[in-house]
């Protein structure tokens, strides 16, 4: 069963009052479909959906929740059901938790938590959410180079388990200095009579506690990375960071690229009341409206050009069009490439000549079709020739904005994926319609 089929099951039973086949589904459901199932549902159902499941179920499905959905489930529960999420989540995805809550609350739960898991959360909760920090489980395992590689099997022995993803050991000094790596794989194939120090990596290098999110990101990508250890700046070990989580990261990035560029937050509840969503999205729609206003107000000047040919009323959209899907192109282009590290200041000028000259081809060639299209249509070879001439230039300079732009929201630490389109827009739009109006008033004048 796929999931929208889930999805109309649970929503059908809820309407018929039938809620044990609902209960029985949710018991073949592991705590990410769950989440999932939960957030794609009205608030009455989800509430009802949540009422079906036992507590050790809330906790596991709480670390899979997007912050909206999250903080409303644990908002109702009291501080021992959020202690007791303590002891069976990761410090990394319980610190998530209790940043969702306010800080009276949440200070309640750390005061309700033994001195060891105390430590452990308040560790990843003093580092920003989006940093190797926040990132981090201190929940690791290490061994000192000296020891012999059978003391260390032994010594795996007697924890009888081990944290999940541990693909290799952290070999620190005496004083929990990051040295190197173990892999799990050489210490099961080794000679048990070697030391750590002649068979570990010493090349692996940690991650800083500081580096952001999306850096470590592309660190595990880059190497193919299972796990990473944290350390100070001093390289001192303080955690380590696992793929789940990287992957994690990587499926926000791409979402928030996605919703940034209509004005939406990645953690919005789909469901939220419809006061709040008002509330959210009008910021984005009013500098719409201003931006709006402006092109309106460049279409205004050329009023008499525009009353005199009444052709040029029926081209004006398409030169804005094009050069508004030609610049979000190119800035699509660069964002992703800021994004990944391909892009900076050093081949940036090349870029924007390489857009520009796709520009121009690209403007030669469409204009001379619209070019012909419009004196077809009019019986007017002049206007032809405005329109073409328009469309070019409105097509370099969206290629130029589209290159730059994001470097300089960036200069200004303003999320190019949020306020590019926007910016571009309105760039587009009053060089389209100043270019074709301006040119037909010269052109009729």
């Amino acid at each position: 069963m796929d999931f929208q089929e889930q999805l109309s099951k649970v929503i059908r039973h809820y309407g018929s009052g039938s809620l044990d086949e609902t209960r029985y589904l949710l018991a073949s459901l592991r705590p990410p479909e769950i989440a999932n199932l939960l957030e794609s549902t009205p608030p009455k159902v989800r509430w009802v959906l949540w009422g079906l499941l036992d507590e050790e179920e809330e906790n596991q499905i709480l670390q899979h929740l997007h912050d909206d959905v999250l903080a409303e489930f644990a908002e109702s529960m009291n501080t021992e059901q959020l202690a007791a999420a303590a002891v069976e989540l990761e410090p990394d995805d319980f610190a998530d938790i209790l940043q969702q809550l306010p800080t009276t609350i949440s200070d309640q739960v750390l005061e309700s938590l033994d001195l060891r898991d105390r430590a452990r959360v308040e560790a990843v909760l003093s580092y920003p959410e989006d940093s190797a920090g926040g990132m981090m489980n201190t929940d690791t395992i290490t061994v000192r180079a000296r020891h012999a590689l059978e003391l260390v099997l032994r010594y795996l022995r007697l924890r009888k388990d081990l944290p999940q993803t541990t693909d290799a050991l952290i070999v620190v000094n005496s004083r929990d200095e990051y040295v190197g790596m173990l892999p799990v794989a050489k210490l099961l194939t080794s000679d048990p009579t070697v030391t750590v120090r002649e068979v570990m990596d010493s090349d692996a290098e940690a991650v800083v506690v500081d580096m952001s999110d999306t850096e470590v990101a592309r660190i595990f990508a880059e190497q193919d990375l299972v796990s990473a250890p944290v350390v100070s700046a001093q390289g001192k070990l303080l955690g380590r960071i696992t793929i789940d989580d990287v992957v994690d990261v990587i499926i926000e990035d791409a979402d928030e690229a996605l919703l940034a560029r209509a004005g939406l937050d990645l953690d919005d509840d789909t469901f939220a009341p419809i006061i709040k969503s008002v509330r959210s999205r009008a910021l984005w729609l009013g500098i719409n409206l201003l931006t709006a206003f402006l092109a309106s107000a460049v279409i205004n000047i050329f009023e008499e050009t525009i009353a005199k040919v009444v052709a040029l009323a029926v081209l004006m959209p398409i030169v804005a069009s094009m050069g508004g899907i030609a610049g979000t192109q190119t800035l699509t282009l660069v964002i992703r490439g800021i994004a990944t590290g391909q892009l900076g200041r050093a081949n940036l000028p090349y870029l924007v000549n390489r857009e520009f000259m796709l520009a121009a081809l690209n403007g030669l060639l469409l204009a001379t079709v619209v070019a012909a299209a419009a004196a077809a249509a009019f019986q007017d070879m002049l206007l032809g020739g405005v329109i073409a001439l328009a469309m070019v230039i409105n097509l370099m300079v969206a290629a130029i904005a589209g290159s730059l732009l994001p470097s300089m929201l960036v200069a200004l630490k303003i999320d190019p994926a949020i306020a590019g389109g926007v910016v571009l827009t309105t760039v587009t739009d009053v060089t389209g319609f100043f270019a074709f109006l301006g040119l037909a008033s010269w052109a009729y004048g």
